[in-house]
């Protein structure tokens, strides 16, 4: 999440698309040059900078032993993570899991230039589905899983999604890693709750913080 400074925050935000989904209502808003996706009024991410979403990838990437790493990532969002994934060419497939169709038309349209294109690329699937419910189906094991579909363990976006950060959740995901593979998680702050759950299941845990410019630090944590 980008903390908006002065200037942002004075100017005029338009409304470009709103819409009523089966979890409450979604708004593609554009505040001056850049966007932002807010969902039941609550502000989830913008096109500001995308540094911690970034680092999401980055971070579990550089932790992975994999050659050539098959890569998970739950949430579309405004593309950052999935274009920082597609930037590494050791990259062998990338599987972006998002549950808003308009969020997957946004990134064909409003969005497209701040993924750079990362949609098109052919290591790239993109799959409209309830995260919870998808990595529960038979399929493949994934060396880096990175979650980026809520502002943190201890702010989601739906009831629903609390169990994702809970015990059983954690058992689901890493039933989805691969031999040697790594989670890493984005948050807008830092739970020790969570963190304390991370380390009970993992056997490292490194926590990166995000200076943002108010407010508490993005938290990207990265378990192996």
């Amino acid at each position: 999440m980008t903390v908006f400074d002065a200037a942002s925050d004075a100017e005029q935000a338009q409304c470009v698309q709103r819409l009523v989904t089966p979890r409450g209502e979604l708004a593609l808003l554009r505040r001056g040059a850049h966007y932002e996706i807010v969902s039941n009024g609550v502000f989830l991410m913008d096109t500001r900078n995308g540094r911690s979403e970034r680092l999401l990838v980055a971070a579990a990437l550089a932790a992975c032993a994999a050659p050539s790493p098959r890569v998970l990532i739950g949430g579309l969002g405004v593309g950052f993570s999935l274009a920082e994934a597609v930037r590494h060419p050791h990259v062998g497939h990338v599987t972006v899991v998002e549950i808003e169709p308009a969020v997957i038309a946004w990134q064909r349209t409003h969005l497209s230039g701040y993924a750079q294109g990362a949609a098109d690329d052919p290591r790239v699937a993109i799959v409209c589905a309830d995260l919870l419910a998808w990595i529960d189906e038979p399929g493949p094991t994934y060396d880096v899983i990175c979650l980026d579909i809520d502002n943190g363990p201890q702010w989601t976006v739906t009831d629903h999604n609390r169990a994702l950060y809970g015990d059983a959740g954690l058992r689901r995901l890493r039933r989805r890693l691969a031999a040697g593979g790594v989670l890493a998680v984005w948050s807008a702050s830092r739970s020790r709750p969570f963190e304390a759950r991370l380390r009970r299941r993992f056997g490292a845990v490194d926590v990166h913080e995000i200076p943002v410019p108010r407010g508490e630090p993005d938290v990207v944590y990265v378990a192996r």
